[in-house]
């Protein structure tokens, strides 16, 4: 039986908390290849998602401690949902080829991830062309704005693709 305990949740947050991307994992996948993705991802205030999608899978998440919040955008970038996980809504499924992106608001934050595999990086072409590179300057003004973007906003700041 593979199980993820309080105790492992805190250790992977302080991992993450460690981590200079702000951000550690716990496979419960034996390999990359395998064709279901299952994985507990402690991400940090302050870790960046640059915009993505997954053309080839859905993508289910579900807050295991702290808050979330889940944006979607249709091509442009306009928002289309946000939603808080964490809060209300406990688990959400995101469509295959929709753009979306997380921030995570709380210390000690793990989100769990349920996903098609094999494990493939997010090709250039699947990250979105107006949000910001991850560790370019403009990355934390995208940040930002993630944390209070409301539905049918655009991002309008500086962009480094």
């Amino acid at each position: 039986m593979k199980q993820i305990t309080s105790a492992d949740l805190k250790a992977l947050a302080a991992q993450a908390q460690q981590s200079p991307r702000l951000r550690a994992n716990r496979n419960l996948h034996v390999e990359l290849s395998d064709p279901i993705q299952r994985l507990a991802i402690a991400m940090e205030p302050g870790t960046y998602v640059r915009a993505q999608r997954h053309p080839h899978t859905w993508e289910l998440l579900s807050a295991l401690s702290g808050r979330f919040v889940v944006l979607n955008f249709d091509e442009e970038g306009r928002v289309t949902q946000r939603t808080v996980l964490g809060e209300d809504c406990k688990v959400l499924e995101i469509p295959a080829g929709c753009w979306h992106a997380v921030l995570s608001l709380d210390v000690g934050g793990v989100i769990f991830e349920v996903k098609h595999g094999p494990y493939t990086a997010v090709a250039e072409e699947d990250f979105a062309s107006w949000s910001s590179a991850e560790g370019s300057p403009s990355a934390s003004t995208l940040m930002q704005w993630y944390a209070t973007a409301q539905m049918g906003q655009r991002f309008s700041g500086v962009q480094s693709a």
